[in-house]
């Protein structure tokens, strides 16, 4: 399971605002965010096993974070999605990363996903379960999980109790992090990573083998910030970008 939160144009000082849990095999490997790619400029951690990222930013404001969708589909997943995701990071807008997601569909089969790009102007989700589907997002908070873009809940057949317990959670987060009047973003950001350590609001994973890997609090905008927390946010400190990537200069 993965939680996608996305504050987009609530506040003026940043357009997009997203604070987001990553679930993940705990023997799976990965590094620290860094320079994924350099032209364009993108900042995002890195999967080591499939060399794809979850989660990133790029020099032209643009956003991409994906989590896995649970679907009764046999999909063949011939290519990792994370690579999808770093594909989607070298665009210059967000219609952009659209017409990028529309092409890699049609070429290659990828196991499911609900994968969310946003710059200042547009932000939407599509969901892939072997059927392409795009959610236009309007200003406001969203949540993204495994069976639900917000409202758009999908209970697959198989785990039917825990696709219904993580659908009523990301409800629970979401109406948590309604914005408050006059809250800028930062403030929003620390709100929303002592949620996903909250494990009253069940988005803070911890099983035998697989758990919450990070978290990650980006927002874009006037200025750039990343702070990244490299274990589960309910015992995990959240650092800047700069400490944890050593990337001075490029947030």
């Amino acid at each position: 399971m993965c939680t996608l939160t996305l504050a987009w144009q609530v506040f003026d000082d940043a357009p997009v605002a997203v604070a987001a849990n990553r679930d993940e095999a705990l023997e799976r490997p990965s590094t620290l965010p860094n320079i994924y790619h350099e032209e364009p400029l993108v900042v995002a951690p890195r999967d080591t096993e499939a060399g794809g990222t979850w989660i990133g930013y790029n020099e032209h404001g643009v956003f991409a974070g994906i989590t896995n969708r649970w679907t009764d589909a046999d999909l063949a997943g011939n290519r990792s999605r994370g690579l999808l995701v770093g594909d989607v990071l070298e665009a210059e807008s967000a219609a952009e990363a659209a017409q990028t997601i529309e092409t890699a569909t049609d070429d290659h089969e990828y196991d499911g996903f609900n994968l969310t790009a946003a710059d200042a102007e547009q932000a939407y989700c599509y969901t892939w379960d072997g059927e392409l589907e795009r959610l236009e997002f309007e200003p406001g908070v969203h949540v993204v999980v495994n069976v639900a873009v917000d409202d758009e809940v999908a209970i697959p057949s198989i785990r039917p109790e825990l696709a219904r317990a993580q659908a009523s959670n990301a409800r629970s987060v979401r109406d948590e992090l309604e914005s408050n009047s006059g809250e800028l973003a930062g403030e929003w950001l620390e709100r929303a990573g002592d949620v996903l350590g909250d494990h009253e609001y069940g988005v803070c994973i911890h099983r035998d083998g697989f758990g919450t890997r990070s978290s990650s609090l980006i927002a874009l905008g006037d200025a750039t910030t990343y702070e990244f927390a490299d274990g589960p946010p309910c015992r995990t400190a959240y650092e800047e970008l700069s400490s944890v990537g050593g990337l001075e200069g490029h947030i």
